[in-house]
């Protein structure tokens, strides 16, 4: 179903981490620097293997699905690395839900090590969450910092990692967070120049945590939805202390806040099952709200054309396309200008290439392909053989990413499919190594990095 309205382009855009031009030619964040899975700047190869066009290739101790942070001639990336170490006492049991959270499906609370993800008991092993700063040229280790060395406060689910955030930088500092393990501060030499400790999440049935944290100006914006009190805050950069902080009313999500400046105004527009919200920046005050997404809300919003385009795909489908402008609750009115409610994404997030919209069935390797702009279909939830074969829990994670004119798409079996930006499925290239991926890819320059469970991969033509 389709309603056509006009949208004020001109208006609103994609707000970079850092001057137009550095943040363009870097992979600031999660998604890029334009907050779209697209390199504007990027000419990555084609065609690669384990023997071709492999500029380098280093094995990164842990475990991690972020995705790696490129600027200038360094990539940061973080881990979550088991030491092997037990705890030298067990603490008490931790309390039970209240009672308002009681009918939410349990994940089994156990001590310290809190309660255990699906398929997995309570954690009772210390790991270390250690960031890596790597030289972009030879992949060497230039430094590592451990953030924080405990026993995980609760388990994961078995396809999760207890490093999937994935940092941010504006150029000047990096900025981790951790979820219930920390936010970090540091400069591009590794000093640490402030941290955070914003509690314990306590994630539904235990599946762990992700949603990664965006920056703006003087504000680090971290969304913190989970089966406790949830909210989203704002950060000083400098001093890490709070700004401002709005109570939400959701379970738990992953989303990423997407950064828009619309009418002067930065709004950071977060998707979840409950409502898709819309903050102003400066001062955390709801601008716009609409109806929810579907449980589990993990994909992350994209923007263009004057629209945010925010989708969900677990037990349900939803994709709605938002214009920009409203303000109040925008539920059932016209600024809803097209949606979809078939084949959406589980796990990966959509790729916005200029007015075409990308994305995946659930976790499954079924592509669609839709005109941003109008909501018309032009690759419907197509099978690509290639990527599938990983195994239990789905084919991709990975969300696909573009540049020069082609776009990228990660299956967890190891396999890349190359194909043009096209309004149709038009197939150059597949490439496979020998890793498991479902860390989303990043772009800079004529370089591809893709991480693997095993090995952080640089590609470029030889």
């Amino acid at each position: 179903m389709f309603v056509l309205l006009a949208c004020g382009v001109s208006l609103s855009q994609v707000v970079t981490t850092a001057a137009q031009t550095a943040g363009e030619i870097n992979w600031p964040q999660w998604r890029g620097p334009l907050q779209n899975g697209v390199a504007p700047h990027g000419d990555p190869p084609t065609e690669w293997s384990e023997t071709k066009n492999v500029k380098w290739k280093v094995k990164i101790p842990g475990e991690g699905d972020s995705t790696p942070i490129i600027w200038g001639d360094k990539i940061f990336v973080v881990s979550a690395i088991p030491t092997g170490k037990k705890p030298a006492t067990a603490a008490a049991p931790a309390a039970a839900p209240p009672p308002a959270e009681s009918s939410k499906p349990p994940g089994g609370r156990g001590g310290r090590g809190g309660r255990g993800g699906m398929g997995g008991g309570p954690p009772n092993e210390i790991y270390q969450w250690t960031v890596f700063c790597l030289d972009r040229a030879t992949g060497k280790v230039l430094w590592q910092k451990v953030a924080r060395e405990e026993v995980p406060h609760e388990g994961r689910q078995p396809n999760n990692t207890y490093a999937s955030y994935s940092p941010v930088t504006d150029g000047e500092q990096l900025y981790v967070s951790l979820g219930s393990w920390g936010v970090y501060c540091y400069d591009l030499n590794g000093n640490l120049k402030w941290e955070r400790d914003l509690g314990d999440m306590s994630t539904i049935m235990g599946f762990g945590e992700g949603g990664s944290p965006a920056v703006y100006k003087d504000k680090l914006i971290i969304n913190w939805d989970h089966l406790g009190d949830d909210f989203i805050t704002a950060l000083d950069t400098k001093t890490g202390k709070t700004l401002w902080k709005t109570d939400r009313n959701e379970p738990t999500t992953w989303t990423t806040p997407l950064i828009v400046e619309h009418g002067g105004i930065a709004q950071a527009i977060v998707g979840a099952t409950g409502k898709t919200r819309s903050y102003d920046v400066a001062t955390g005050k709801q601008i716009w709200e609409c109806e929810g997404l579907t449980p589990n809300a993990i994909p992350s919003a994209v923007t263009g054309h004057g629209m945010v385009f925010a989708m969900a795909g677990f037990r349900g489908n939803k994709l709605l396309a938002v214009r920009l402008g409203g303000t109040g609750d925008l539920t059932g009115t016209d600024a809803i200008v097209w949606r979809h409610e078939r084949s959406t994404p589980y796990v990966p997030s959509p790729l916005l290439y200029d007015d075409l919209l990308y994305f995946f069935a659930a976790n499954n390797a079924m592509l669609s392909c839709f005109e941003a702009k109008t909501g018309k279909p032009l690759i419907d939830a197509t099978r690509i053989e290639a990527l599938q074969g990983a195994g239990q829990g789905g084919d991709v994670y990975a969300s696909p990413v573009g540049a020069r004119g082609k776009v990228f798409l990660v299956g967890r079996n190891g396999t890349t499919l190359v194909v043009n930006k096209s309004e149709k499925l038009e197939p150059l290239a597949t490439n496979k190594l020998d890793d498991r991926f479902d860390a989303s890819p990043a772009i800079v320059g004529k370089e591809l990095f893709l991480r693997g469970r095993e090995n952080l991969y640089c590609l470029a033509e030889k």
